[in-house]
């Protein structure tokens, strides 16, 4: 990598104002994930980066004019830069020379829904003396994570599961149908490219067409695609919930 040019320092977090110099330079040596966090490895140290609600990279020759929401570029042998774009500013940028597992906003972070760690037995320890509701549960980054609010709300309903019930409330075998539909529903949307609802957009520019395939979100009052019941919307932590009342129990 040859250099970084920060346009935009005002991010969730404000970029450090030493980042450039720690990594102007380096090579990158691989590239991980956790969670949601993009890790770019170097020799020395590792880029923590978040992509927020409507951030995106994108691989663009040098000479390409920034546009506006253009806020990070790194820039690479070859004459092409990574560019990071994000109209809402809810990304991130962090460096880190240590172990990146034990930086704060990784080191309390749950098993992911497709590692070993997150089966049923899990889920149903994890849920046994806690009176949260269950969809809540499953946005609890300290418990799971990677399932954000459109696939909690589709999980639950294809494992039948109302999202306002207490999750110690939950049988055996609900919580392993919930833990099936969780992996379920990641995989698909994962398979056709996210969802995309207002500004998300692929690596490629593409919109994610797991829109298409959703049964409850954003589907107030449309027929339950399964049994023809209107669906049910409410609020949760601050969040909207849709549910089929005839579905799921």
């Amino acid at each position: 990598m040859l250099d970084v040019i920060v346009r935009e320092r005002r991010l969730r977090w404000p970029i450090a104002a030493n980042l450039e110099a720690a990594i102007r330079g380096q090579t990158v040596r691989a590239i991980d994930r956790r969670a949601k966090y993009i890790l770019i490895r170097f020799d020395a140290g590792t880029l923590i980066l978040h992509l927020g609600m409507s951030g995106s990279l994108r691989l663009v020759k040098a000479e390409t004019p920034p546009r506006t929401h253009d806020h990070w570029d790194m820039r690479m042998q070859g004459g092409w830069v990574l560019r990071f774009h994000d109209p809402r500013r809810f990304g991130s940028l962090h460096y880190t020379s240590g172990d990146p597992r034990l930086h704060p906003l990784l080191a309390n972070l749950a098993p992911e829904p497709f590692d070993a760690a997150f089966d049923a037995d899990y889920l149903w320890r994890v849920t046994r003396r806690r009176r949260v509701a269950i969809k809540q549960l499953l946005m609890n980054s300290r418990l799971v994570v990677g399932v954000g609010n459109i696939y909690a709300n589709e999980a639950l309903f294809r494992a039948k599961v109302r999202p306002r019930r207490q999750a110690r409330g939950l049988s055996r075998s609900e919580v392993a149908r919930l833990t099936r539909a969780v992996r379920a529903v990641l995989t698909q949307a994962i398979r056709v490219g996210g969802t995309t609802l207002r500004d998300y957009v692929g690596a490629d520019g593409s919109p994610g067409y797991f829109r298409q395939k959703l049964y409850v979100y954003e589907r107030t009052g449309q027929a339950c695609r399964t049994c023809g019941t209107p669906v049910r919307q409410l609020t949760q932590g601050q969040r909207s919930t849709y549910y089929c009342p005839s579905c799921q129990k």
